[in-house]
């Protein structure tokens, strides 16, 4: 099974998004579950998918300190929605960790996850502060 990185970013997101609901999760079977949910065989996982889950999780702080300036003063990450967070969590760890991914590709590819996961308010959500981000040219 050969998957683009586009549907290795939308496996990222199911299981941050899983492993944020329960931390304790084994993290292969959670993926051999997203990559293979009738369970005939166990499949090679992809190796930027075990990337982008692994390095979301161990910056999550560093990451969460790098989103929170481009939130108002009135909202904090704990408002977020779930699904905006670790959507904006994986964008950011792609525009400071991920050398062959182009700034606009890691936004464009963002939002069209909230596209998939969430909703058009989201979508302009994700896409202000990411514009905002980019902008500053702090990533």
């Amino acid at each position: 099974m050969s998957l683009t990185r586009h549907e290795i970013r939308e496996k990222a997101f199911q299981a941050l998004f899983a492993l944020n609901s329960n931390p304790e999760a084994d993290e292969n079977q959670l993926y051999q579950q997203l990559l293979n949910p009738d369970e005939t065989d166990e499949l090679e996982i992809p190796s930027y998918l075990s990337t982008l889950v692994t390095g979301v999780l161990t910056h999550q702080t560093e990451l969460d300190g790098l989103i929170q300036p481009y939130l108002s003063s009135t909202w904090s990450l704990d408002r977020l929605a779930k699904t905006d967070l670790i959507i904006l969590r994986i964008a950011f760890y792609e525009l400071n960790y991920v050398d062959d991914v182009p700034g606009k590709v890691a936004v464009n590819e963002a939002i069209e996850l909230t596209k998939a996961f969430s909703d058009d308010q989201s979508r302009k959500f994700v896409s202000g502060v990411l514009g905002k981000a980019v902008t500053h040219d702090t990533i």
